[in-house]
């Protein structure tokens, strides 16, 4: 079915290269990181200025409106527009040219904020603003909303660091600035004309961000036009290139938290700090903190001195010595109830971390409820911000609101998510006036760094006389008179409560697959736990990350988890997207998802977009014939069941020349993949003829046995025994094999997996000892899917009960591991669920020296094997996994406790991965003295 669009087809007439009017693209750009859905009408994908400028003449002959874009993390609805949308990212991304003597970087208005710091390191320089978003947002949308960030202090806005811009105005007029032209010139008469209001209303304190800067055009500010377009909102001009100011990057750092009985002590001291001229002071309180701890374990919130909210501040230097002691003179003069200095690196950036993932993790309210961008970015003179924040508070008492203050308290700017329920409605606008009221009485504006957007322009008047409206009006009409540029933004703008996503969309509350215990059984509520913050867009793998690996392998919006839940939202709205759960848009942004689960851990909104996936699979073949995929791996522990009856006819017919390949196409698997060969004997059968053998003392603990390790790898089991047994324990087993139904979980056969899943969680709980898994995915589904899918007593005490090996032996002494090199592959449910940290833990008491790397592996269960797969599957493996695993000694142990992980590392390279319980017992004395070589 054609989908195209009018303006679609106009631009591919005109010329343009990539053109994404399908209504799957619509869906994926239809949000940013807002509360606002506005689907355009095509997405553009530019490759040169030239298409940028081909793009604008198109819209204005077609006067249909333009929309820039670049990572689509605006929270305040500044990247979504009803007409086209160019997306920066893709094409323009490039950082030109870095002139360290003049301390300048020349780039393109699509390059990520980090990949510039990433340019200018090798010279000992950096881009002074950065947002909790630098690791995906983009220059352009910085000089857009005029972003700041937490070190502002210490380094300015961006306004502050922007030497000059390369334009293209409403009209498609090309400016360099700073420079002149003649076109400008309407501007000096404009400010001329009511030089009183500019002087007045204007530029008044440094985080006063809404409307436009028109104190930049004031004679004793020199006409900066430049300073102007910055923070304009793309509604003046696009920005096609931008020469960036760079600074040294001090050699010395230091944190210094400070504790205070509450946020408003917090707020009334920030500002009194400055004298020690700190480049960040950030407040939060402990509610943020405790949704830290009670999402990612206690271990991921370093100490904290005692109170009930914080100041983090950064000191920095040159000199060692005058940087501790202008921290000391800041500690005895904060008031602070309780100090701490931070100067080990490692646990600041944790610090950091909670602070940087403000935005996702407050978007659950403290009364566990959806919490709303909207009014997330007020500001107020920093000397006012203890009042204000009291005032707040009690304001939003008084509408049964809550929510998690945060932000740069020196500079007077508050980052806060509400749960005002949307469904009510005029609620929303109602409070939004409210506390735009209560902002303009403290002198303050309604945004301090993200801009006023869809969300806040209507509330201008509350803080800017008519006569200043009027002057942004007649500004508007200089550079874009066609009202072309992100219309209904700043000017003329749309009511602050008109085209919201969530009270519109369908609610999805029955006849579930799962039961979303998190969102009140509510599949509508869960999937816009996506908020658009984009972090999935990032490459977090070099701190350990995960998500989002098939985004990091295509760079496709449509492959990224946010680009996913767009789909699925807009499904659940029904407009665009229209065919429920067998959407061809739904099943296209989901297919090279691999269901890692790495966005349930790194993702800060709580994203699980696995679950949701099996979701829609279930929904999807219900009663229909599915996949053939989904009958074979969906099915494996079955088909493997059957073949270990007769394991070496298996392994023999799968090596006669075309059998393999003949059987991998049959059944919906890549021609390139091996066929897996089973185990001479299961680990059942040895468990059962070693019992003489083995240890008839000590505390009892059930080995889970998956199907993995029953019948293809029995030896990890085997050394998980030797390991429990040297611990002092006793193993036990369940006397049938049982299955955690991961394979028909993630093939959506939800109805056949709660089945085996509950026969057995009723063993497990029958046994009624703690539960040591060695395979991550099944020890996942026993810690996490089963209490989702069954919601029973049972389900809830096994999960409590149920261990990874390495967490099991916290308190055992491990074998020496003096020496041992070793690069890690966590595997994803492991890292997502369990966490790793209790397996660095063991690996540091041991010894060994680890090598920890981010990312997947690629293989992810069924989705590398499956047809179609292969070649994203090698790309995600290739991000961190293969050269690690190429660039390691003969003598490094690849340590792989996935089987996945395992088999991908066997089919890609030519090392074999250990599993922990492996490497554990290949260094027990019993095992040594076995075995020359070390290995049991």
């Amino acid at each position: 079915m054609d989908t195209a669009t009018p303006i679609g087809r106009a631009l591919r007439t005109a010329g343009i290269a990539e053109v994404c009017d399908d209504t799957a693209a619509r869906a994926m750009y239809s949000s940013d990181a807002s509360l606002y859905r506005v689907p355009p009408q095509a997405v553009v994908r530019p490759r040169s200025v030239d298409e940028v400028a081909a793009v604008l003449d198109v819209c204005r002959r077609e006067g249909v409106p333009l929309t820039s874009r670049g990572a689509g993390t605006s929270l305040a609805g500044n990247a979504v527009g009803p007409g086209v949308v160019l997306d920066f990212s893709r094409h323009l991304g490039r950082v030109l040219e870095v002139d360290p003597d003049a301390r300048t970087a020349r780039v393109q208005p699509g390059v990520v904020q980090t990949d510039v710091q990433r340019a200018g390191a090798p010279y000992g320089l950096r881009f002074g603003p950065d947002p909790s978003t630098h690791n995906r947002c983009t220059v352009g949308g910085m000089i857009g909303n005029n972003a700041c960030g937490a070190r502002a202090l210490g380094y300015g806005r961006t306004s502050d660091n922007v030497v000059a811009l390369e334009v293209l105005t409403g009209t498609g007029h090309p400016l360099s600035l700073p420079g002149t032209d003649g076109i400008l010139e309407p501007l000096r008469e404009i400010v001329a004309r009511d030089l009183a209001t500019v002087r007045t209303e204007f530029g008044r304190f440094g985080r006063q961000v809404s409307g436009y800067a028109l104190e930049c055009l004031l004679p004793e500010n020199r006409f900066d036009v430049r300073g102007l377009l910055i923070g304009s909102e793309g509604t003046l001009g696009i920005t096609t290139e931008a020469t960036i100011r760079l600074v040294e990057d001090p050699p010395v750092r230091t944190m210094v938290v400070l504790g205070y009985p509450d946020i408003v002590a917090a707020g009334n001291a920030a500002h009194t700090l400055l004298c020690f001229r700190p480049t960040a002071c950030e407040g939060l309180d402990s509610r943020i903190v405790d949704v830290v701890r009670s999402r990612r374990g206690p271990q991921a919130v370093p100490p904290l001195p005692r109170g009930a909210a914080w100041l983090f501040v950064e000191l920095a230097g040159d000199d060692p010595d005058e940087v501790r002691e202008r921290a000391r003179g800041l500690a005895t003069a904060s008031g602070a109830v309780d100090t701490l200095q931070v100067d080990d690196q490692v646990r600041a950036d944790a610090l950091w971390r909670i602070r940087e993932d403000g935005s996702g993790l407050s978007a659950r309210s403290p009364q566990g409820l959806p919490a709303h961008a909207g009014w997330e970015d007020a500001a107020v003179p920093p000397e006012r911000i203890g009042g204000y924040l009291r005032d707040f508070q009690e304001l939003t008492d008084s509408y049964g609101i809550t929510g998690y203050p945060y932000g740069h308290f020196a500079d007077g700017c508050i980052h806060i998510r509400l749960d005002v329920p949307l469904e009510v409605p005029g609620l929303f606008r109602e409070f939004l006036f409210a506390a735009g009221s209560l902002v303009a009485d403290y002198g303050g504006s309604m945004s301090g760094e993200h801009g006023d957007g869809r969300a806040r322009s209507e509330l201008l008047p509350l803080m800017y006389s008519p006569a200043a409206i009027r002057l942004f009006g007649a500004v508007k009409s200089v550079f874009d008179p066609d009202n072309v540029l992100n219309p209904g933004v700043l000017v003329d703008p749309h009511p602050v409560d008109l085209d919201l996503r969530v009270p519109v969309a369908r609610k999805v509350d029955v006849d579930l697959g799962f039961r979303y215990s998190g969102d009140g059984g509510n599949f509508t509520q869960a999937v816009h736990r996506c908020t658009g913050v984009g972090k999935c867009r990032a490459d977090t793998t070099g701190v350990g990350g995960v998500m989002c690996p098939s985004y990091q392998a295509t760079r496709e919006e449509k492959d990224s988890t946010r680009g996913r839940a767009r789909a699925l939202q807009e499904m659940l709205n029904g407009t665009l997207v229209t065919d429920s759960w067998r959407s061809k848009e739904v099943h296209d942004a989901l297919d090279l998802c691999l269901s890692c689960k790495g966005c349930l851990s790194d993702c800060p909104t709580g994203v699980d977009m696995a679950t949701w996936k099996s979701e829609v699979l279930h929904q999807t073949y219900r009663g229909r014939l599915r996949p053939v995929a989904h009958y074979s791996l969906g099915r494996l522990p079955r088909w493997a069941a059957l073949a270990s009856r007769a394991p070496r006819l298996v392994n023999n017919l799968t090596r006669v020349p075309g059998v393999a390949a003949t059987g991998l196409t049959l059944a919906g698997m890549d021609r390139r993949r091996t066929v897996p060969a089973l185990a001479p004997r299961t680990f059942r059968r040895w468990f059962a003829d070693t019992a003489a053998q083995r240890s008839r003392s000590g505390r009892p603990v059930v080995l889970f046995v998956d199907t993995f390790t029953e019948y293809f790898t029995p030896e990890v089991g085997v050394a998980a025994v030797r390991v429990l047994e040297a611990a002092g324990h006793r193993v036990m087993i369940t006397e049938e094999q049982q299955c955690c139904a991961l394979t028909w979980i993630t093939t959506g056969q939800l109805g056949t997996a709660r089945k085996i899943l509950g026969r057995t969680i009723s063993e497990l709980f029958r046994i009624g000892t703690p539960i040591v898994g060695i395979e991550p995915s099944c020890t996942a589904v026993l810690r996490s899917d089963a209490v989702e899918m069954l919601g029973s007593e049972p389900a809830r005490i096994v999960a409590d009960s149920t261990s990874t090996l390495a967490e099991f032996l916290g308190e055992w002494t491990p074998p020496s591991l003096d020496g041992t090199t070793v690069v890690a592959q966590p595997h994803c449910h492991h890292h997502a669920v369990m966490g790793w940290g209790a397996d660095a833990a063991l690996l540091r008491t041991a010894g060994a020296h680890v090598q920890r790397l981010g990312g997947c592996c690629g293989l992810a269960g069924n989705f590398g094997v499956e047809r179609g797969h292969y070649d994203v599957s090698v790309a995600v493996a290739g991000a961190q996994l293969l050269p690690a695993v190429e660039a390691a000694s003969d003598d490094t142990v690849v340590l792989a406790d996935g089987y996945s992980c395992r088999t991908q590392i066997g089919d890609l390279t030519s090392r074999r991965g250990t599993h922990l319980a492996e490497l554990l017992a290949s260094r027990l004395p019993s095992c040594r003295s076995r075995r020359p070589s070390g290995q049991c």
